[in-house]
């Protein structure tokens, strides 16, 4: 085969392929090296193939995208690593060119990343008109009864696997619970936007409207569009840099950056690519300053709580105990640890238990679930029997992703003394709510 000298890792910057020392330390910390213990499993071997593949030492095979595959992408590699290798270009742009070189093949792969990537993430109108159709479709008892008359045998096998981790969608969406503009009933100290999402639009509503009455009961004027794009993710991780560019800049257009304190994401996964718009649109010569303008004003919620000093509220949330598990875009993406803690100890007579592996993946991963499932069953299978171990009644968490892994987990589980997943802003609504003289 001929080298493709279109190939984004041949473009890259030389430095950040070399960048690796090679040390190991990433090692004990990748879910899959400690799975399989084989070097090419491992961040270090991964960098490795990318080198070979820009040295044309290497052909870029489907053996090759498969790995890149493979990976999780939970970034647990970049805490671990002491020479600060840039993993995360790394790793989209080796998935960018499996996908532009067409070595995994075509069929039925193609269609679902056209359909998905390319149609309803890229048209927002699109994608709730599906989460209305299927919410309808639950309502109306027609997934019980197909369950129970076991119609889903009739799907292909790996669509019949995956039907039991169907999410639930919300009664209401985001853009009816939530007005374009709200105001707090105090003072008004900042103005924000609020970032809905696409899951988080779809199946966790109630958390963005949470995130909203604790941002009005600090003092925040709330910007909430009624539609928004998706912000990329999905895109950039999956090998799609120029559809991830797009909705990008979409983002930009939809808000007046420069009026706004900050912008807010509630879902770990999302906040870590949205601060990257900067890096993402550097070329762009008319999108470049507003990127970079974007990056200083993304905040995820707990860092903005944290950082304007959020009110701690003077009741309980309802729930007795809890464990956190930590989003690993939030934690090892953008750094986020101590501030979801913060909001969680502020919460009068909540009691939590530290989870042992706290940071380790739940094996959501994005869609890792869906195309690497046996591997994903094996992290969830240990998560939950850490979440066991800490005796707690609820596991809080702060990422959809996550969120959906974890409700899957426990329902497999039963026997387990923890039967709710809930969110840091969730609880932290709650308990002010419960005061008794309450700003919201």
């Amino acid at each position: 085969m001929a080298a493709n000298k279109n190939m984004l890792l041949k473009k890259l910057d030389y430095s950040i392929l070399q960048q690796c020392m090679h040390c190991g330390m990433c090692l004990p910390t990748c879910p899959t090296y400690m799975e399989t213990k084989r070097e090419r499993n491992s961040p270090r071997g991964r960098i490795s193939l990318m080198r070979a593949i820009a040295d044309d030492e290497m052909e870029l095979s489907a053996s090759f995208a498969d790995e890149m595959y493979y990976c999780l992408g939970c970034l647990a590699c970049v805490t671990a690593c002491p020479a600060g290798v840039d993993y995360v270009e790394l790793f989209e742009s080796a998935r960018a060119d499996a996908e532009s070189s067409e070595v995994q093949g075509h069929g039925m792969r193609d269609f679902w990343r056209w359909l998905t990537l390319e149609v309803l993430f890229m048209r927002p109108r699109l994608l709730r008109s599906l989460g209305m159709v299927l919410r309808w479709y639950q309502q109306m008892g027609l997934e019980h009864m197909v369950r129970k008359l076991k119609l889903t045998m009739i799907l292909p096998k790996k669509l019949r696997d995956l039907e039991p981790q169907t999410p639930q969608m919300a009664r209401s969406f985001s853009n009816e619970l939530i007005d374009e503009i709200e105001s707090p009933t105090g003072s008004k100290k900042y103005r924000v936007a609020l970032l809905t999402g696409c899951v988080q639009d779809l199946v966790f509503s109630n958390i963005n409207r949470d995130t909203v009455d604790v941002l009005l009961a600090n003092g925040c004027e709330v910007v909430t569009p009624s539609v928004q794009y998706c912000c990329g993710s999905l895109h950039g991780h999956n090998g799609a840099p120029h559809l991830a560019r797009e909705l990008a800049r979409r983002q930009l257009d939809m808000f007046d950056v420069g009026s706004l304190d900050a912008i807010i994401t509630n879902a770990g996964g999302c906040g870590s690519h949205l601060k990257h718009y900067g890096h993402l649109l550097q070329d762009d010569a008319v999108y470049a300053g507003r990127a970079a303008q974007w990056d200083a004003k993304v905040k995820d919620i707990h860092e903005w709580l944290v950082e304007i000093g959020f009110r701690k509220p003077t009741s309980g949330c309802g729930t007795v105990s809890a464990t956190y598990h930590e989003s690993c875009h939030l934690c090892h993406g953008q750094k986020i640890t101590s501030q979801p803690r913060s909001i969680l100890s502020s919460i009068p007579g909540l009691k939590v238990t530290e989870l042992p592996e706290s940071n380790w993946c739940c094996g959501s991963a994005g869609i890792y679930n869906i195309t690497q499932p046996e591997q994903s069953a094996k992290l969830l299978k240990r998560k939950v029997e850490h979440i066991d171990s800490t005796s707690a009644e609820t596991v809080v968490t702060s990422n959809p992703g996550c969120h959906m892994q974890l409700v899957n987990g426990l329902l497999s589980k039963p026997e387990s003394s923890c039967h709710k997943v809930s969110q840091p802003v969730t609880l932290l609504a709650e308990a002010y709510r419960n005061e008794v003289s309450s700003p919201l």
